[in-house]
């Protein structure tokens, strides 16, 4: 098999980069909408918090943990049909983003959990016996302190949805990962497998820096 010339390879990465940076980045703000949300519903309807409610929690939980249950490529399978209801198609980049933000979110409102959790309770009840609101707690109290994890939490979640990027491309998603799929294994083109695993790698490596980076301004405020 030919190898690809500088501009072809070029042509492709350019593509699959592109791919990659659409269903990552919608997938990365949708789940950290839904997954923020529900992480908050699991922390403020628990015994002793704002709104407990044990039926709301339970249920809540339930349908997290389902959803974290199944393996991602299943259900990327498991949902082809209502991603074509939703989009109109079951392949492309915009098809793969109903699946990973799935599988995402759930994900994510465990770390919103955890890091809530880790808030000193102490620190609630004080601005309660001052008589500061519900909602005023959580926005002045509960989620500066919480930012360090949650953003910690969101570089962990676009790290997984890097790697969940590669898996959509098994499936027509398209990306880096379909790149390299095609022409470094089924093609036997060791070097573009080469160049996309450097790609992936530096990309990767970035998110973590510049999520680190987020993460420590958060904690000196």
């Amino acid at each position: 098999m030919n190898s690809l010339s500088f501009s072809e390879l070029f042509g492709y990465l350019q593509t699959a980069f592109m791919e990659t940076f659409i269903m990552v980045g919608i997938s990365l703000v949708v789940s950290v909408i839904l997954g923020g949300a529900f992480g908050m519903l699991l922390f403020s309807t628990r015994e002793g918090l704002f709104w407990e409610n044990r039926w709301v929690n339970q249920i809540s939980g339930v349908l997290i943990n389902i959803i974290r249950s199944v393996p991602f490529i299943i259900l990327l399978v498991l949902l082809l049909p209502v991603t074509k209801l939703l989009i109109g198609t079951s392949i492309g980049p915009l098809a793969a983003c109903v699946s990973m933000s799935v599988a995402s979110f759930s994900f994510f409102a465990r770390i919103v959990e955890s890091s809530l959790n880790e808030v000193d309770k102490g620190v609630i009840e004080a601005s309660r016996a001052f008589g500061v609101g519900n909602f005023n707690i959580i926005k002045g109290v509960l989620l500066p302190e919480a930012l360090p994890g949650i953003y910690r939490g969101i570089t962990i979640l676009a790290i997984a949805l890097v790697g969940n990027s590669a898996n959509a491309g098994m499936v027509g998603g398209g990306g880096i990962g379909d790149l390299a799929i095609r022409f470094g294994f089924y093609r036997y083109q060791t070097d573009v497998m080469f160049i996309t695993v450097i790609i992936l790698i530096v990309l990767v490596q970035a998110i973590q820096m510049l999520g680190d980076i987020i993460a420590k301004r958060a904690e000196r405020k």
